[in-house]
């Protein structure tokens, strides 16, 4: 049975907690790592079935030699004079080799299938190009391990001044090897795996000590950034939120991953494209992490986060209690009106939150031209004055003119109904009307519409979301993951905890617990006040996958409408859809 987090103010993991590691987080070990140094001889011709003269390879794990494979190959061809001059072998040595299809197989056992092995060669593009272009012909499959260039990695280690070029035997000289490239492939494998070592162990020092950081060391990256990521050093293998912490204690980032020591690590590396992220980066001093028992509990740590600390490079979630709403105005005949606050009582009766305020607007406008509602904000009487006049939205037609009938009739019903999130009326005028301006190729006109129409579906479809769950007081619930089964609690759209069971018969008796150990939630007097929006929708996604189960039977119905917005899918375009959080 695992342990639980409540999630209140004490927002770091308990000092002396022992966490149980899988190896498979802790990464791969340089130490532990396999190198086969690997060199060919060829015809010179390009890579095929029978070019390979020579295969000669060398194995290590930590420094030291373990093994090699050496053996001549039969190409089935003359050896060019000019390959016999540079290499020194001859038609006849070759001619009582074996042919590549015996020798190939016994080299493909001799590298094996390791994910733990790396595959290395001095222009690796040359040797393992003219491997796999072998295998290829004779339908071999190709070993399963990561490939490493020598000389791409003697470009970063090795500078300018140190050496004239990046031949092997330019670098062989540069930093001693005891064995010289000969241009025959065992002794250049024996050259190329002591350059190997050398460069590893340059690289130390900059943080290069497990295997998946050779996946990018090749890649241009600062070396003030490379040097600093032991900042990751002591962080939590497991899910959680890391914070990038700058000069003067300020939050300047802040991210979830289910293993926060690899992400961290990775913003170190050239994985990390984001020219901003690495501005970030280069101005933190330290990161501290919160270890979580679940991703979801990480995620919704993050969101608070973000809103506790408004951190610089985080470009959303940030002030969630000033997005707008919708709303009738409350006066003898109401007009929509864009408001920023909104008590609980008023949510039935109100559409949003909106993500925007343009998007607020895209939906007001759309409103008041299909329910023809009054849009001018002169305060009007309940009766009409004697001397009333239409004004020129009523005389074509775009207004039910209240200032003459006083009737608060017709338009305001229809309103106050799309508010509520009975949108269908307002989605088939939309739909007539882009039909319309379709057939008029009036295109921009129509993809403004379609753009007021998917405002109204996404705040209809986010209201229905948040509303669900924002008058539960509490709402227990199960998901099965991979070692168990996820439990939470929630009580008027916030997390108030987490846990897990690694059994389906502890999952009662432990939700049982979460909910009497974790501290109460009081129904809130704002709409939406007991959690930000994103985490009450993030907790609906949750709530509503495959599998989850609830565990308590609420007063209210946990269910969607038949009626549901969901019923309409609107996509918008590609441009229009970023969804990072990242700068």
């Amino acid at each position: 049975m695992a342990g639980r987090l409540v999630l209140e103010d004490d927002r770091r993991a308990p000092e002396g907690t022992e966490v149980q590691l899988a190896f498979s987080d802790l990464g791969t070990d340089l130490r532990d790592v396999t190198f086969i140094v690997v060199d060919l001889e060829t015809t010179g011709g390009a890579p095929g079935a029978e070019e390979i003269t020579e295969i000669g390879a060398v194995k290590s794990i930590g420094g030291e030699v373990v093994g090699t494979f050496a053996t001549l190959v039969n190409p089935n061809q003359p050896i060019p004079p000019s390959i016999t001059v540079l290499t020194g072998i001859t038609t006849a040595m070759v001619m009582d080799a074996p042919r590549i299809a015996q020798v190939l197989p016994a080299f493909f056992e001799f590298v094996g299938n390791s994910p733990d092995t790396v595959l290395v060669a001095h222009n690796a593009r040359f040797d393992v190009g003219h491997l796999k272009a072998a295998a290829q012909a004779l339908d071999l499959p190709f070993p399963k391990v990561m490939t490493l260039d020598t000389v791409q990695l003697a470009r970063r280690t090795i500078s300018k001044d140190e050496t004239p070029n990046y031949k092997l035997g330019t670098l062989a000289r540069v930093i001693g090897t005891t064995v010289s490239p000969t241009h025959r492939a065992l002794d250049d494998a024996k050259a190329t795996e002591e350059l190997l070592q050398f460069m590893l162990g340059r690289l130390g020092p900059l943080g290069v000590s497990h295997m998946e950081d050779l996946r990018t060391v090749t890649d241009t990256v600062p070396y003030k950034r490379r040097v600093r990521a032991n900042l990751a050093d002591g962080l939590p293998r497991t899910p959680g939120v890391y914070r990038f912490i700058g000069p003067n204690e300020q939050v300047l980032y802040v991210g979830t991953s289910v293993n926060v020591y690899k992400r961290v690590r990775q913003y170190f590396t050239a994985a990390e494209k984001r020219s901003r992220i690495g501005e970030m980066v280069d101005l933190s001093v330290r990161v501290e992490a919160t270890s979580t028992k679940t991703r979801l509990e990480a995620q919704v740590l993050e969101l608070r986060d973000i809103q506790i600390y408004d951190p610089p490079y985080n470009r959303r979630s940030k002030k969630p209690e000033k997005r707008p709403w919708l709303v009738l105005t409350n006066e003898p005949h109401p007009r929509l009106s864009i408001v920023r606050t909104l008590t609980n009582d008023q949510f039935a009766s109100a559409l949003g939150p909106f993500t925007t305020a343009k998007a607020a607007k895209l939906v007001k406008e759309l409103l008041e031209r299909t329910t023809n509602i009054r849009t001018c904000t002169t305060n009007l009487p309940l009766v009409p004055k004697a001397n009333a006049r239409a004004c020129s939205l009523a005389e074509m037609g775009r207004c039910s003119a209240p200032c003459l009938t006083g009737t608060r009739q017709g338009a305001v019903l229809e309103t106050g109904t799309i508010l509520r999130g009975l949108i269908d009326d307002a989605v088939e005028r939309a739909m007539e009307s882009l039909k319309e301006m379709s057939e008029r190729e009036e295109f921009e006109r129509a993809a403004e519409e379609r753009d007021r129409l998917a405002a109204l579906i996404r705040a209809a479809t986010r209201k229905e979301h948040l509303q669900l769950l924002t008058n539960i007081p509490e709402l227990r619930a199960s998901r099965p993951v991979v070692k168990g089964w996820d439990i939470i609690v929630v009580r008027y759209g916030r997390l108030t905890g987490s846990t897990t069971a690694t059994s389906m018969h502890q999952v009662m008796g432990l939700a049982e617990t979460l909910s009497a150990t974790t501290p109460p939630v009081q129904r809130p007097e704002q709409a939406c006040g007991a959690a930000p929006v994103e985490e009450t929708e993030l907790l609906f996604s949750w709530l509503f996958s495959p599998g989850t189960r609830l565990l308590n039977s609420p007063d209210e119905p946990v269910a969607v409408s038949r009626y549901s917005p969901q019923r309409f899918t609107f996509e918008e375009p590609a441009e229009r859809t970023r969804t990072s959080r990242e700068a």
